[in-house]
């Protein structure tokens, strides 16, 4: 972790859920989806509808990680002009009105290797970026981006999966800051639903191996699900099944309707009552 000084909005916001004795909620939404004003819309009112934390997906024409909700939200949101540039531009945005709550994007290397790496993460920082998770760097390729951005005062958020062995872990922990993500199932986001009991063991297991907090993803898709999780992870992560509401909120010619930022926001404040359930 040599590079990242001091303590900054991921850590003080997991102490403060720490605090109150709670995990905490992180919503996934794909920057720009389904267009740029009603993504600026649904982000600003993240925070006020609970949400403790943002991962925002920086839009990609070949997300293979992902299923197909969350493919189909890059998409729209590319064809509607998101760009990486106009992702941070929406990060700007939000920090005029909100200067703690943690945003961390999530997403592909390659719009990054094009945007080029040193001007991105200036650009990252200023914009008010506190972490990055990079689907497609493991370990082997920290040069790439991971230790570049450690030194620009930027989190790395690793990935952990069930298939995380202790041959394997020490790799995955090296270098990792912010938070541990940990994949509750294997394969492709929003096509499972997590396996409790597992996820229990995992999280135990990560946690008898470092002093970062664990997230949980994949496969969470309802207020319950959150709960039940954040009640033995650090947070529960909600991509899928909210951006799921984005689509509901399109008609049969894909625009959005006037309601559309409210519907996704009020299943947010549904997740966020479920985390805060004792």
């Amino acid at each position: 972790m040599s590079g990242v000084q001091g303590v900054g909005r991921i850590e003080r916001r997991f102490a403060a859920l720490q605090a109150e004795g709670r995990g905490g909620l992180v919503t996934f939404v794909t920057a720009g989806d389904p267009n740029k004003a009603i993504s600026r819309e649904i982000i600003l009112g993240l925070p006020k509808a609970g949400a403790d934390l943002i991962e925002l997906g920086m839009p990609f024409s070949d997300p293979m990680a992902d299923g197909p909700s969350v493919q189909a939200s890059s998409l729209r949101a590319l064809a509607n002009g998101a760009s990486l540039r106009s992702t941070l531009a929406l990060v700007r945005a939000f920090r005029a009105e909100d200067d703690n709550t943690p945003i961390i994007l999530m997403g592909y290397y390659n719009p990054i290797y094009i945007y080029g790496v040193g001007a991105f993460l200036r650009d990252a920082k200023e914009a008010g970026i506190d972490g990055l998770i990079m689907v497609d760097l493991p370990p082997e390729e920290d040069a790439e981006l991971c230790l570049p951005a450690i030194e620009a005062g930027i989190r790395w958020i690793r990935l952990a999966t069930p298939t995380t062995d202790e041959a394997r872990l020490p790799k995955v922990l090296k270098n990792a800051s912010g938070f541990i993500y940990y994949v509750s199932i294997l394969g492709i986001t929003g096509t499972a639903s997590v396996p409790e009991q597992a996820t229990r063991e995992a999280v135990a297991y990560l946690k008898s191996h470092t002093d970062l907090p664990i997230a949980v993803g994949f496969g969470i898709k309802t207020p319950e699900a959150a709960a039940s999780i954040s009640r033995n992870a650090d947070a529960a992560v909600v991509g899928s099944a909210i951006v799921d509401r984005v689509l509901d909120g399109l008609d049969k010619n894909g625009l959005p309707g006037p309601g559309t930022a409210q519907h996704v926001l009020d299943f947010v404040r549904e997740l966020a009552d479920g985390v805060r359930r004792k």
